[in-house]
């Protein structure tokens, strides 16, 4: 303070300013990290889970899941999210698959509607069907914030990611595909909202 004055950068319209300056680019820092964190690849299997649990979005979703299940790589899968309109064999018709070798060991879930509904909706099955551990497929874009909700509202429950890459999704050189990067930010931004979530819950509810 010179003179009694308040220095310019003090003042209430200067230091909204700054907050919005602070928090753009910690936003734009947060956006290359979470690409950072969305997985280009995936590991081949190298244990059996209890069961594989497919997010729908995309029949190559189910089709993996599919291929993991008559491999051996789990004993079940639960495909979540599936329209109250569509029964197992309409899904199955829509990968043109019938895997009639593990026909008894596909089941559907039907009331989530978002990826905090698959959440809970999966982890209901698994104590229905006293599992501990899955394998965990959906998109690669995705897999962040699925595993965020997952572990949020199963933190005891083993899970290991297996993502899968739609080809209308380019990861790398993503700037360069104006779908792509919509869909990207769109995704960041549900990540920044499951991320704000869990941190109420840590907050409101801390562990003991």
């Amino acid at each position: 303070m010179v003179d009694g004055r308040t220095p310019g950068w003090l003042k209430p319209h200067s230091i909204v300013l700054l907050c919005c300056v602070a928090i753009f680019v910690l936003t734009v820092v947060g956006f290359f990290l979470f690409i950072a964190k969305v997985p280009r690849l995936v590991e081949a299997p190298s244990r059996v889970t209890d069961a594989i649990v497919v997010l729908t979005g995309g029949s190559e979703r189910i089709v993996t899941g599919l291929d993991l299940l008559e491999s051996g790589w789990a004993r079940k899968m639960f495909v979540s999210g599936v329209s109250t309109t569509v029964d197992l064999d309409e899904l199955l018709a829509v990968v043109d698959r019938t895997p009639s070798s593990v026909r008894g060991d596909l089941e559907v879930g039907h009331e989530a509607r978002d990826t905090l509904g698959n959440a809970i909706e999966t982890a209901k099955w698994l104590e229905q069907n006293q599992f501990n551990s899955i394998r965990l497929v959906t998109a690669g874009y995705h897999m962040p914030r699925s595993l965020k909700e997952f572990f949020r509202v199963m933190p005891d429950a083993e899970i290991v990611p297996h993502p899968v890459f739609p080809s209308h999704v380019h990861l790398d050189h993503w700037w360069m595909w104006s779908g792509s990067t919509i869909l990207l930010l769109n995704e960041y931004a549900k990540f920044l909202v499951s991320y704000c979530r869990l941190f109420l819950d840590l907050v409101i509810s801390p562990k003991k």
